[in-house]
């Protein structure tokens, strides 16, 4: 830095200041070179320069209330990142950064930013114990595995015990958060782990339960893959990993050995390796790379005979390194991936240290392992991770090679590590698609940097190309960066239950401008604003326009002025993220409750009213029942107590509206009459409630218990217990109910003949009479049901072969007359999720698997006539659409996130065909 710079102006000018959102202090601060005390340590110099400038960054006792986190120096530079407490407990996201610069017995602060949530009150003495918090976790995380299913793989297995259940899913506590909504919300975080009894899938999920009144408030699934085939961040559990302190220590002598190996694309390449102790085996351990500094490994390790479900999250007992008896590793190597695996590593080692001066994935030579060969059931995995401590590439299959077979999939996994030990995005929503999009983007930096391609080639935008076997390079890519449509103006709103809130689906708005950045301005110059404004500006939290503040101000910060930070800005410009760009996503139906700020707790309608859950504008408020006329006339009107529970899963029939009540101690099943009257407690349970409907008094519900039973209950007027449609045992499971003229239908699931079948059952709890629906073939799932005068539909899958599309089933009231109003095996069939019915038509929210990241692939409403002679989309909003409610005729209430909140809309008829 020259001189006159190091001493600072006479005149300092005024410092540039970017507001903060929701807070009163700043989310950037650039242009400032103020003194800084150069004796104290980086951490406390970075508070005592926030407690003087009170007055600008509104932090009353920076070193009571901010933790240190991190310090990175480089050359003269200090970056120190502080986590946010309050009251003494860690507020989740909460981070801010003060950048410095030392030297000469000076030091000077240059920047800030991050977030500091400066309106949080909440108290910090939680009422729900851990256990309870632990318990809640875990059932609604199985909830959300069953997805509105009731499959054969629910059924308990031969002398099976319900407590056997428990060691699929386990729950452990991590302490007291405080989710910056609002004033607050106190919550429990719990991991739960295990696996999917139906799919067999690693389970990883995050959740955020309300320290006070015991409701999932956040949650999120817990690995970062390479697609959304299976969704997944968050911090993996703690293990004892190689290289991580736990085990024996790196030898005294420096041990490496060269070999050889081919890799899958055919070219011959060195290995690092080691020697055994014996001598008579070689290792895929390369300590060459870190031998100066922690003396740490880059490994990989054979896991051709794992489960994904063994390996995410855990250390498996027994695993080996790849060896072989000589130094040249043979075919095995290379057709597993391992050659592959171990070359890349090493290629994208030494891009960070080569280029950005980065010691491994955590800053300070932490080792790096590789675990290839993991397959699914024994079948091929198509899929990649990084679960907070390793990389997991699976085998492939007929179709795929080996997930490390491509050097921009590893570079996006490992990117996936030093964003954890660097601004730690959160794997959710715009700051997940932000995290996604900063590891694709040095995924793609580092492969073109290998292969020399020019940024100009068709092809160099591509992420995971060179995967298939036989696929051209653009047929077979996972992404495109240079796909010149993605903009904001595709943004897709979407639940967290979903690519845990567009992870992927809309990660290459951000890359994308990244890209155009990249190609206008040099991979050299880019490559550096980018590693800069992730290590040294970003923070947990972040979105979109809170990335592009950071990439500008690093560009600034490494003297990019002029027409290449004009370059900068139409980047950005170009894909719409600006400020305020999520005002301008538009919508063809009408709203009849706006930002409900609400997650998994449906919709409903019935006698010519609606019903929902609605939090307060920052999602910080417990939700409370609301309830309104579907024709958009008069006022909502506030139907639950603001009591501190929270208040779910409503329904109506237009003269009762029922809810379930989440508290610190259980969950009660109330009601109130929907003209206003008093509220009544009808049940009390500590285990999940869903599927609540109501009809002419008679409430029908589903419990969803720990182990994973489930019953359908009903209690009709003036019962104090609910009668359980299949008696309650452990041996029949119940789910999914519906109500109409006084029958009821539930998906079942029984024991017949040694065996167990799926049914749908309708009964009259006047006289108990039940009866089995008559089934066309033996499904292995069904879905939700739904009743009308005259029939019951219901959804059914019986091609265990096909992608997973559902048959649209009816009959009559009376189970016979059995026949598909919309089969599963006809061309373009539905992949139906949801049902719901009126008089006149059946409203599905359906997916599209097959079109990744793309509109089409979001939850849609299709609507039917009740034979199926007509099939036309409701709405032809981008976002997603869910818990469809039927009015009456053609009309539909649902949940629809296209502005990217949660809001309640309906549209009369369908929109048609959509395009």
């Amino acid at each position: 830095m020259p001189a006159q710079a190091a001493a600072g102006p006479a005149t300092a000018p005024p410092p540039d200041v970017v507001p903060g959102a929701e807070t009163e202090t700043p989310s950037l601060v650039e242009g400032i070179r103020e003194a800084a005390d150069p004796k104290a340590s980086p951490a406390d110099a970075a508070r005592k320069h926030l407690d003087a400038k009170e007055s600008r960054y509104r932090i009353s006792d920076a070193r009571r209330d901010l933790a240190p986190l991190q310090t990175v120096r480089r050359g003269a530079e200090e970056t120190v990142r502080l986590q946010q407490k309050h009251r003494g407990v860690p507020v989740f996201g909460g981070q801010y950064v003060v950048r410095m610069e030392a030297g000469d017995g000076e030091r000077f602060v240059t920047g800030t930013s991050g977030k500091y949530f400066t309106g949080l009150k909440t108290g910090t003495e939680a009422t729900v114990s851990e256990e309870t918090a632990v318990r809640r976790a875990v059932a609604a995380t199985a909830a959300r595995l069953a997805d509105k299913r009731l499959a054969k793989a629910d059924a308990p297995r031969k002398g099976e015990q319900r407590t056997d259940r428990a060691a699929a899913l386990t729950g452990t506590a991590r302490g007291l958060v405080v989710i910056p909504r609002g004033e607050g919300v106190l919550a429990r975080q719990v991991t739960v782990r295990g696996t999917d009894t139906a799919t067999g899938e690693p389970v990883l999920q995050q959740v955020f339960i309300d320290a006070r009144a015991g409701f999932p408030v956040l949650q999120f699934s817990g690995i970062k893959t390479m697609t959304d085939r299976a969704e997944n961040k968050g911090r993996a559990a703690a293990a004892a990993l190689p290289g991580d302190g736990t085990d024996d220590p790196a030898p005294k002598e420096f041990p490496g050995v060269q070999g050889t190996g081919e890799r899958l694309d055919g070219a011959q390449t060195g290995l690092e390796l080691t020697r055994t102790p014996s001598g008579d085996r070689f290792l895929m351990n390369d300590f060459s790379r870190m031998w100066g500094s922690s003396r740490n490994a880059l490994s990989t390790w054979d896991a051709r005979d794992r489960d994904v479900s063994e390996v995410a999250g855990a250390w498996p007992s027994g695993l080996g390194e790849f060896a072989h008896p000589t130094p040249e590793f043979g075919k095995e190597a290379t057709e597993s991936g391992a050659v592959d695996a171990h070359w890349a590593a090493g290629r994208v080692y030494d891009y960070f240290k080569d280029r950005h001066g980065r010691d491994s994935l955590d800053g300070r030579g932490m080792a790096v392992n590789s675990l290839v060969g993991v397959t699914d059931f024994g079948f091929g995995y198509v899929n990649a991770f990084w679960d907070g401590q390793k990389m997991v590439y699976g085998s492939g299959d007929e179709a795929y090679k080996p997930l490390s077979a491509d050097l921009d999939v590893v570079g996006h996994e490992m990117t996936h590590g030093v964003v954890d030990n660097s601004a730690d995005l959160v794997y959710a929503g715009q700051s997940g698609a932000l995290n996604e999009a900063v590891a694709d983007y040095f995924g793609n930096a580092i492969d073109l940097a290998a292969s020399g391609m020019p940024m100009d080639h068709p092809d160099a935008g591509l992420i995971g190309e060179d995967l298939c076997r036989d696929a051209a390079p653009r047929d077979c890519a996972f992404r495109d960066l240079n796909d010149g449509a993605s903009t904001s103006k595709n943004f897709l709103g979407v639940a967290f239950g979903t690519d845990n809130g567009g992870v992927h689906l809309n990660s290459t708005i951000f890359s994308g401008a990244l890209w155009d950045m990249r190609e206008d301005l040099g991979g050299d110059l880019a490559d550096k604003i980018v590693y800069k404004a992730l290590t040294e500006y970003m923070t947990p939290l972040d979105g979109f326009t809170d990335g592009r503040n950071a990439v500008l101000a690093a560009a600034r910060d490494l003297g990019v002025a002029g027409k290449r930070l004009g370059v900068v800005k139409r980047s950005f410009n170009a894909h719409g993220i600006v400020s305020g760009w999520e005002n301008a996503l538009g919508v063809d139906s009408d709203r009849l409750l706006g930002r409900l700020n609400i997650a998994g707790t449906g919709a409903q309608a019935g006698g010519g009213r609606w019903v929902v859950s609605q939090s307060n504008d920052d999602g910080s408020e417990p939700y409370t029942v609301w309830s309104g006329r579907t024709d958009g006339r008069g006022h909502p009107k506030l139907m639950s107590p603001n009591d501190g529970r929270y208040h779910v899963m409503p329904a109506t029939d237009g003269k009762t509206v029922v809810w379930a009540a989440y508290g610190a101690s259980g969950i009660d099943v109330l009601s109130r009459p929907a003209a206003g009257g008093p509220t009544k407690k009808l049940y009390t349970t500590d285990t999940d409630v869903s599927g609540l409907r109501v009809e002419n008094g008679t409430v029908v519900f589903e419990t969803f218990g720990l182990f994973g039973d489930r019953h359908v209950g009903y209690l009709r007027p003036g019962d104090r217990k609910p009668v359980w449609a299949d008696g309650g045992g452990w041996t029949v499971l119940t789910a999914l109910p519906s109500i109409k003229n006084g029958k009821i239908a539930y998906a079942k699931l029984y024991p017949e003949g040694g065996d167990y079948k799926l049914g749908v059952e309708i009964l009259d709890p006047k006289t108990g009479n039940k009866i089995l629906a008559e089934q066309l073939e033996d499904p292995w799932t069904l879905g939700q049901t739904g009743l009308n005068s005259t029939h019951a539909f219901w959804l059914t899958d019986e091609n265990v072969q096909d992608d997973g599309q559902m048959s649209i089933r009816r009959s009559g009231v009376d189970g016979t007359g059995a026949m598909d109003i919309s089969p599963e095996r006809k061309p373009h069939a539905l992949f139906p999720d949801d049902l719901t019915v009126s008089e006149t038509a059946v409203t599905v929210s359906s997916t599209t698997p097959g079109l990744e990241w793309s509109n089409e692939a979001l939850s849609k409403l299709w609507q039917l006539t009740t034979d199926g002679s007509r099939q036309e989309r409701v709405s032809c909003n981008r976002g997603e659409q869910l818990s469809p409610a039927a009015v009456s005729g053609r009309q539909v209430v649902w949940l629809d996130g296209t502005t990217g909140w949660t809001d309640l809309v309906t549209r009369e008829r369908p929109a048609g065909r959509c395009g």
